[in-house]
């Protein structure tokens, strides 16, 4: 029996490098290979490489401001990426494709928390993250529409929001990554005290990276084709910080809040129900162990 050609998309970003930690045989591509916006260049992708299954974890994503500032971007390169790599998986025979879809998908608001699965169209995405969360609730409408018209066994994973070793540590980084960075950087300069944005009572999920690579990797070698939310415990964004300053070996800093920029979503936070029906057993890591780990990684390396 042929053995199945499995290529990554995203392969260099947060979640494909810890995907390629424990599925090294995959091939894995980037926006260095390919333009996943360009047509052209997705078709010569399909030809290039010949897949039978894709992992599409392209996307362009950021932080709260980044998603503000740019919401044409966020939408345009999200959009044509996903609809592109969906269309041409259909029409080169892919058998197998594995989207990533957001909790950003979801309404802003609805009347009962942890949302489920059927919770994705009941109201529009939060307006910090606006075209960023539509862009991805278009490509569960695709997917849902091609397994629907082409019998198609496509799915997508919807995850909460992600930290790392490997996390993008620039201006539009997300919460957990802007938070160590912060904190790594106050105990360098010998400051008593970081500040954050907001008021630090929003409460978010956050999900150490490798386990989604894990939940992918378990997917892919016992053939579930579900559509599932994988989330973690729910903390407010103060919370989030003193758990960070404790596993960061700064207990010494104050943690202070600038209440005149915005705090985005009140909570979006997802029921993991579903996940552990199919996968029992699955152990998370838990924030302050995967907080450290990442601090760790980056002192280690002189990531800064």
């Amino acid at each position: 029996m042929k053995e199945k050609k499995i290529v990554v998309t995203g392969g260099s970003g947060l979640l494909g490098r810890y995907l390629k930690d424990i599925m090294p045989d995959l091939t894995y591509l980037s926006s260095k290979d390919y333009d996943l916006t360009n047509s052209n260049n997705v078709e010569k992708m399909f030809n290039d490489k010949k897949p039978d299954i894709i992992i599409h974890l392209a996307a362009k994503v950021g932080g709260i401001f980044d998603n503000m500032n740019k919401q044409a971007d966020y939408y345009d390169e999200n959009i044509l990426m996903n609809t592109l790599i969906i269309k041409y998986s259909y029409l080169y025979g892919v058998e197998r494709l594995i989207g990533m879809g957001s909790t950003c998908m979801y309404p802003d608001s609805v009347k009962k928390y942890p949302m489920s699965e059927e919770d994705i169209h009941i109201g529009p995405p939060a307006p910090t993250n606006f075209s960023y969360g539509y862009s991805k609730r278009c490509l569960a409408v695709q997917i849902d529409s091609y397994n629907k018209q082409y019998k198609t066994k496509y799915n997508y994973l919807i995850p909460c929001n992600l930290y790392g070793e490997y996390d993008e540590y620039g201006k539009s980084s997300h919460y957990v990554a802007a938070l160590i960075k912060k904190i790594i950087f106050a105990k360098k300069n010998n400051d008593d005290h970081i500040l954050l944005f907001g008021t630090g009572k929003p409460l978010r999920q956050f999900m150490y990276a490798g386990d989604l690579a894990s939940v992918i990797k378990y997917c892919i070698e016992n053939e579930i084709y579900d559509i599932f939310n994988i989330s973690t415990k729910n903390y407010s964004i103060k919370e989030i910080a003193e758990i960070a300053i404790k596993a960061c070996g700064a207990e010494h800093l104050d943690i202070r809040f600038d209440n005149k920029n915005p705090d985005g979503q009140f909570r979006k936070d997802v029921s993991n129900e579903k996940l552990l029906r199919l996968i029992p057993d699955f152990k998370f890591t838990e924030l302050f162990d995967g907080i450290k780990k990442t601090h760790d990684y980056l002192i280690e390396n002189n990531v800064f």
